[in-house]
């Protein structure tokens, strides 16, 4: 049987007459009595007593006209629902997010649940690597990283430099001025992210880069931690600005770091030549208006 044949029968229950059930349905009577004893002879069972004016329904006939109510029902729901998914109108929009996080989020994803307020998210955590590796195996559709990175596999939607601060505790005198790293190396430093991955490989790239060897006396991957230990003036650290929007209120003084080469370059990226959901173009579309108005 088909979902064809289950509304046909749905009719003809429900009408009582195959003359009233061809017309609601706008065929004729022959093809639909047709239907109707192929039905029966495919399941072996009586699905309609013919006798006197009206049908009347067997046992065997009820059981089948509640499974086809609920066929017919969850067909219908699911025409909707695809509609509404390809629509981008609902779905799950999946995002993979850089470890230290991104600025904005959280107001374009209020500007998206306005216009869509059926979709729903699915946000992971991790290093900018690690999110590349995710958008290949299709567990994320879009991500945000950090550059530098190779992206030949990738379409990439540039956002916005980020520079880095050199951040002490307020136990300390303040430095009037911008920083350099040579200033900086002699500093006890504990750095964000863990050796090799993401930040904390951009920050000892840029002292390298200078022939500069910073004094390193720790890393953390918990950036309230991280924060906290400054704050506490056990060490100074260096973090992207990202960092400081997130994490307001710690008694810190904030450096703008003098070395103009030190940034990271900010990027939505998502995969090459791979069909996105309606809700991840939405998705990219917000940010690239925002980056219009800029």
């Amino acid at each position: 049987m088909d979902i064809k044949q289950l509304r046909y029968f749905i009719a003809i229950v429900e009408e009582r007459k195959i003359s009233a059930a061809a017309k609601r349905l706008h065929i004729s009577q022959p093809p639909l009595s047709q239907q109707l004893k192929s039905m029966e002879e495919e399941l072996g069972s009586k699905l309609i007593e013919r006798g006197g004016k009206y049908f009347e329904i067997t046992e065997a006939g009820k059981t089948l006209y509640k499974y086809a109510l609920q066929v017919t029902q969850l067909m219908n729901e699911a025409k909707v629902e695809v509609k509404e998914v390809g629509a981008g109108v609902s779905g799950t929009l999946e995002i993979g997010v850089n470890t230290l996080s991104v600025a904005n989020l959280s107001e374009t994803l209020q500007q998206l649940q306005k216009q869509y307020p059926k979709v729903t998210y699915k946000i992971q955590q991790n290093e900018s690597s690690v999110l590349c590796q995710l958008i290949k195996d299709r567990a994320v559709e879009v991500a945000f990283i950090r550059l530098p990175l190779e992206l030949d596999d990738f379409s990439v939607l540039h956002l916005y430099t980020e520079p880095f601060y050199f951040i002490t505790s307020k136990k300390v005198k303040s430095i009037n001025h911008g920083v350099s790293l040579d200033e900086i190396q002699n500093w006890p430093l504990f750095l964000p992210s863990t050796e090799g991955l993401g930040v904390h490989y951009l920050i000892l790239e840029s002292f390298s880069h200078l022939h500069l060897h910073p004094n390193i006396i720790g890393e953390c991957s918990d950036i309230t931690l991280l924060l906290d230990l400054v704050s506490a003036g056990f060490s100074a650290s260096i973090v992207p600005e990202t960092v400081l929007k997130q994490h307001k209120g710690y008694p810190i003084h904030v450096h703008r770091i003098s070395d103009t080469k030190f940034s990271t370059p900010i990027s939505l990226i998502w995969l090459k030549n791979h069909s996105l959901s309606r809700a991840a173009q939405n998705f990219i579309e917000l940010f690239k208006k925002g980056i219009s108005n800029q």
